[in-house]
């Protein structure tokens, strides 16, 4: 095999509580990882030549995360040089771990490619070397986040349902946000709703609805538009509304297709808007 094409799922929050700032700069999540359909598409093909890297988007610098991945992997497992084409469609700075996502696939994608002996549980390790979020898209679906993220137990949602994505035009720094709420919020916060969570693993979405993202405080006053969307959302019959991550991307879960269609009717002339399915 000399090329191998991977699709990258991008993810949504389903609820995150900022817990304690670490002496590592990082802080401490609570939170579900939910992956999704909406799909970067990555193709990785052998080059005895040189490493290449190309994409269909200008803003993405030559020191991103699908090169960091490569590195990674090439130092670890002394590979040949590679062509690396991304064809992005999940937007920046929206709160759905594209990069992270690419940079898992991108290891996944080596691994099949060069026949690597490496397990998930391996590759989430040296995935969390590049970020917080990258470990989870190893092995993807629905996982309990803890630690900075990296710390994941598989879940099961018990119901059938589907996302509304809303994505305004709006581009939300994680770091500023983190910067916002580090002092607003008490380090022994407990997170009640995920509690119990990590021995139970499996949630019904009627429980969902208690599940709150601290980053909608800061988020929101900033960019009322943002708290907009999620009301309407849930006006539009949405059992459940949430931001993802730091945003932008604003969410609802619909269970009913009728009222989900009316939503993504709504929505599409005035924002970025698509229906994705759960993984």
């Amino acid at each position: 095999m000399n090329k191998i094409i991977v699709n990258s799922n991008a993810k949504v929050n389903i609820g995150l509580k900022v817990l304690k700032k670490r002496n590592d700069g990082y802080h401490n999540i609570r939170t579900i990882f939910q992956e999704i359909d909406l799909i970067d598409i990555i193709s990785i093909e052998k080059n005895k030549n040189k490493f290449k890297f190309t994409t269909n988007v200008s803003w993405l610098s030559d020191n991103n995360l699908c090169v960091t991945a490569y590195k990674l992997m090439k130092r670890k497992f002394d590979i040949s040089k590679v062509s690396i084409d991304l064809k992005k469609n999940i937007p920046r700075g929206s709160g759905l771990g594209g990069g992270s996502s690419n940079a898992a696939s991108i290891m996944k994608g080596i691994r099949e490619l060069y026949s690597l002996n490496i397990t998930d549980n391996e590759l989430e390790l040296l995935a969390s070397t590049i970020g917080a979020d990258v470990p989870f898209f190893i092995k993807g679906s629905v996982q309990l986040g803890e630690g900075i993220g990296d710390r994941l137990t598989p879940i099961i949602i018990n119901d059938k349902f589907k996302y509304l994505i809303v994505i305004p035009d709006i581009v939300i720094d994680t770091p500023w946000a983190y910067s916002q709420i580090k002092n607003d919020l008490d380090s022994s916060s407990s997170s009640v709703n995920f509690a119990g969570l990590s021995k139970e693993k499996i949630i019904s979405v009627d429980r969902l609805k208690f599940f709150e993202n601290d980053f909608e405080s800061i988020v929101v006053p900033t960019y009322p538009e943002i708290g907009e969307i999620k009301k309407m959302l849930i006006d539009l019959g949405a059992e459940y509304a949430s931001l993802s991550g730091s945003g932008s991307t604003v969410y609802g879960i619909f269970n009913d297709d009728v009222y989900l269609n009316n939503a993504l009717s709504y929505f599409s002339p005035k924002h970025k808007t698509f229906i994705a399915n759960p993984l």
